[in-house]
């Protein structure tokens, strides 16, 4: 498409920041709604004090976890990691709320893991049939999850029955209906109204659920309501029906007698047709944080794609209001992976050693998280044939999420299918030499409303970078100037797309370009 005549998308935003048509609002992504400061556990415990070792000769897992379990149980703090080397056989579980896990720092505390998700939990099959191990995009060698969740998932694994990972448990039954909303809100609104107020109480974490019609409209309205969206067949989109219905958490910030305030606007239009409701959810591991350390692995050389072992480094699952600061990933199968995430900050991260499947991944309706001042390392050997580089991910109708201020030495704008919608990559370099994945049942590769903001590509390469020809009411903004080689996508629907292009191939700030969107939005509506 034609660079927008007159550009000047930011003041558009700026004039409208809660329903602007191909820009989200995401001022608010990240722990704390965005907070550049993390609580400050008090110290409770030592793990030396729980017989580990950080000379890396004996497994240290079982005294860090028991440190974590008995500072979680008791109201929660600070478990201490000193400089030095902890060799783990087994998963480090971050279970419970308001505990941190911290470190000396990524350069002097090293959690060395000797074997891989597959030996410690067992073989991880996939839900959707195949012979694909789904330790090829789940779990972490630490691993963040609320301890019961964490059970339930892991016994599921162990009987080889396959779960969702989501928040409404393996067989998505657990949660409880709390009221229907009745007002047919537009995105962007920050207060509904509902039938039955009297189970919502300001405070309380829930989620917004929306079904779908037989004409496939929620899916339609989170393509954008293009035209193409109409004609395009979702009937055998199996995987992707399967996310359905999407489950938006939220918190409560007021009850007015039916009318009840949001701690941010809604990501959707709430039209009666989709029966959006409030429900209960897994309640979600909060306030915990994972700081000062690296994560590195006995692992080979990568591994084929789709047959990942689990040298997985940290996973982040329901997850709420948490953070992960100044953490290394080394000579990992997947790095960083969000699965059923909310508002969790991964600050100060790096990926890097021998080159992994995805270094930053996020799925399973992950919303409103926030990845800075992150690094995608160059791979220190050379990839095998039959391996699989993707970079940063994300898919599974999850919505509203950030990546801001990067460095990406391999890897591209990976968006693995699945509808995901309304997210932000803002201030990256990247050397754009990945391709995306997904199964074509999974559906389209984007929803509206994404957007690529100050972009410099490092080898002009277009694709999974310039959105404006792809992605439904997307906007495009100061990307470098780049050609189509290599992979490359078409449309998933036809017809007019609404899409926008600015200041195309002058990448940097300028009058009407803020560098990072993400910290332009926080400081306009701060």
């Amino acid at each position: 498409m034609a660079e927008h005549p007159g550009g000047g998308m930011w003041a558009e935003f700026a004039a409208n920041p809660y329903a602007h048509p191909q820009i989200p609002y995401v001022a608010q992504a990240g722990c704390a709604d965005g907070a550049t400061d993390f609580p400050r556990r008090q110290l409770r415990a030592r793990v030396e004090e729980f017989g580990a070792r950080a000379d890396g000769t004996a497994d240290a897992a079982p005294a860090i976890n028991r440190a974590l379990r008995e500072v979680g149980e008791s109201g929660g703090g600070a478990v201490l990691l000193g400089p030095g080397t902890y060799r783990i056989d087994d998963v480090v579980q971050v279970g419970w709320s308001g505990t941190t896990l911290r470190g000396a720092g990524s350069g002097r505390t090293t959690l060395y893991a000797t074997r891989p998700l597959e030996e410690i939990v067992g073989g991880y099959g996939s839900r959707y049939g195949g012979d694909k191990s789904s330790w090829s995009w789940a779990g972490g060698l630490v691993w963040m999850c609320p301890a019961a969740r964490y059970r339930e998932l892991t016994g599921a694994i162990r009987e080889r029955d396959w779960p969702f990972e989501g928040w409404t448990g393996n067989r998505r039954t657990d949660f409880e209906p709390l009221a229907r909303v009745t007002t047919q809100s537009r995105q962007g609104s920050w207060s509904v109204r509902v039938d039955d107020p009297s189970s919502l109480r300001a405070g309380d974490r829930v989620l917004l659920q929306y079904a779908d019609t037989p004409s496939h409209g929620l899916l339609r309205h989170m393509a954008g309501d293009v035209p193409g969206a109409a004609a395009y067949d979702w009937s055998d989109k199996t995987k992707l029906l399967s996310y359905l219905p999407y489950e938006w958490p939220v918190r409560i910030v007021s009850v007015d007698g039916d009318e009840i305030g949001l701690d941010r606007p809604l990501p959707l239009d709430t039209r009666s047709e989709w029966q959006p409701t409030f429900t209960t959810c897994v309640r979600p591991l909060t306030g915990s944080g994972v700081e000062g350390l690296t994560i590195a692995t006995a692992a080979g050389e990568q591994g084929p794609h789709l047959r990942d072992r689990g040298w997985n480094g940290l996973a982040a699952q329901c997850t709420w209001d948490c953070w992960v600061d100044d953490v290394h990933a080394v000579d990992v199968d997947n790095g960083f992976l969000m699965v059923a995430a909310k508002a969790t900050t991964f600050r100060r991260t790096r990926v890097a050693g021998r080159g992994c499947h995805h270094a930053y991944a996020c799925r399973e309706g992950s919303h409103d998280n926030l990845v800075t001042d992150f690094a995608v390392e160059r791979r220190t050997t050379p990839a095998p044939p039959d391996a699989q580089l993707h970079g940063i991910n994300v898919e599974g109708l999850s919505s509203y999420n950030v990546w801001a201020g990067g460095r990406m030495e391999m890897g591209t704008f990976d968006t693995h299918r699945g509808l995901p919608f309304a997210c932000v990559r803002t201030d990256i370099s990247c050397e754009n030499d990945g391709r995306h994945g997904g199964d074509l049942t999974a559906g389209p590769l984007y929803g509206a409303r994404f957007t690529h903001w100050n972009i410099t590509v490092t080898n002009g390469r277009a694709g999974c970078v310039r959105i404006d020809e792809v992605a439904p009411r997307s906007a495009t903004v100061a990307v470098s100037e780049v050609t189509e080689f290599a992979q490359t996508d078409t449309p998933d629907f036809a017809g007019p797309l609404d899409t926008r292009l600015q200041s195309y191939g002058a990448p940097g700030p300028a009058a009407d370009v803020p560098a990072d969107l993400y910290r332009a939005q926080r400081e306009l509506l701060r």
